[in-house]
């Protein structure tokens, strides 16, 4: 990641497949403040494009960085408003 992070809150959906990792991290993004860090941390490989996809076409949050773990992928989101 380019930028350090202040992340505000972690949200672990480990085991959950498609959809639950957009439909958890969309409730987990409306209990935040504008600004906050939501990590997600997720098991399926399905959730880089879903996540990335769902970020791209909701207003209110920003997608800032995805990683490809060897067993987890993390995601990034700040909520913008």
């Amino acid at each position: 990641m380019s930028e350090e992070l202040d992340i505000t809150e972690t949200l672990d959906v480990k085991g959950a497949s498609c959809p639950m990792p957009v439909v958890k991290t969309k409730s987990a993004i409306d209990d935040l403040a504008e600004g906050d860090v939501l990590e997600v941390l997720a098991t399926d490989p399905g959730s880089m494009s879903d996540l990335d996809g769902w970020a791209a076409g909701t207003d209110g949050v920003e997608m800032i960085d995805q990683v490809e773990g060897e067993d987890v992928y993390k995601h990034y989101v700040r909520k913008t408003e």
